[in-house]
């Protein structure tokens, strides 16, 4: 039986951010994730300035990321649009597949190891340990961190489920397209949103987010018309994935030897774009409750914290996906004065 300090499942942004913030801080550490690199997974891929600050905290090199840049947000509804500024720095939108080698240099450069094809099947906490069994084998640590995302078997298994919220999905495709815009684009119908995020100079990715049913991507993007013409001639420069349910709801962020971070932790809906800058904050925080030996209910207090904007946004943006007919007069009243969308942006990420 193997010893660590802390066991870190999932090597997702969350799982390897938390590493790194922990063996920098002297903890011993290691991380297991049941895939090999590398890493995807379906994702609007907007990077909010407060998270690439944070990305560069972590020792990621951007050249490496090779991000295209976006300066803020932009809704579009039918022949309805408008637009808020960030007010300090830059969004990246960044591939996947690059986010996961880019953190996973930075983990390595920092001495946080990462066993790959190593799957956690069980554990238990006995006195003052978590005894953990994977697929290659036992490992004993003093802390067990759930980084495995929106299905989480920790927290399954750390009974922290709660009922689920309203279930949405959603799918992501990339396209060989120059991007059109300086924003991230957010088209709106009664049914659905469409999420487009520019991730090269010559390239963009498309997320299509919808409740109840939804139909194949070509559906979900027909309901979109002039977005689906600007992308008919376009050549499809990925593999189809999709997500979901989102709104995964969790009694709390911690039990006996155990915490969560990242999507595990609980999510609200992709509607916000802030997901890997909130978990990329959490991280950092629970690597030093970690570090410190205090208790986790100071990173529980921490986490509600750092999340209570995020959160009120979700719920409010999730209002106008429940209403259509309120969102629509919201978005009359925003396109006449754009600088109160500006205000809201800049509040939810973390710049008011």
């Amino acid at each position: 039986m193997s010893d660590v300090e802390a066991l870190v499942v999932g090597a997702g942004p969350a799982g390897l951010a938390t590493a790194i913030h922990l063996v920098r801080r002297g903890v011993e550490t290691l991380v297991i994730e049941r895939r090999v690199p590398p890493l995807e997974k379906a994702c609007g891929e907007g990077i909010m300035p407060a998270g690439v600050r944070a990305l560069a905290a972590l020792g990621v090199d951007r050249d490496a990321l090779r991000a295209a840049p976006f300066h803020g947000v932009r809704f579009v509804e039918g022949d309805r649009a408008f637009a808020g500024r960030f007010a300090t720095g830059v969004g990246l939108g960044v591939r996947r597949t690059r986010l996961s080698r880019a953190l996973l240099e930075a983990a390595a450069k920092a001495g946080a190891p990462v066993r790959f094809e190593c799957g956690l099947e069980g554990w238990e906490v006995r006195g003052s340990d978590v005894h953990v069994r994977t697929t290659q084998g036992e490992l004993r640590a003093c802390v067990l961190i759930g980084a495995d995302g929106l299905a989480s078997r920790v927290r399954e298994q750390a009974g922290l489920d709660r009922p689920r919220g309203p279930r949405r999905f959603g799918m992501r495709r990339h396209f060989r397209i120059a991007p059109w815009s300086e924003y991230v684009e957010v088209h709106w119908c009664d049914s659905a949103e469409a999420y487009v995020t520019p991730v090269a100079a010559d390239e963009v990715g498309v997320a299509l987010l919808w409740s109840a049913d939804g139909g194949g991507y070509r559906e979900l993007l027909a309901r979109f018309p002039a977005l689906a013409r600007r992308l008919a001639h376009a050549e499809p420069s990925s593999e189809l994935r999709g997500s979901g349910p989102f709104w995964q709801r969790t009694r709390r962020r911690f039990a006996a030897g155990v915490a969560l971070v990242g999507d595990a932790a609980g999510y609200t809906d992709a509607v916000t774009g802030e997901g890997i800058t909130l978990a990329l904050h959490c991280a950092a925080v629970l690597a030093r409750v970690v570090a410190e030996r205090r208790p986790l209910a100071e990173y529980e207090r921490a986490w509600r914290r750092l999340s209570r904007t995020h959160r009120a946004f979700a719920a409010l943006l999730g209002f106008g996906v429940e209403h259509p007919r309120l969102r629509r007069a919201a978005f009359r009243a925003l396109e006449v004065a754009p600088r109160a969308f500006e205000v809201l942006l800049r509040s939810a990420a973390g710049e008011g």
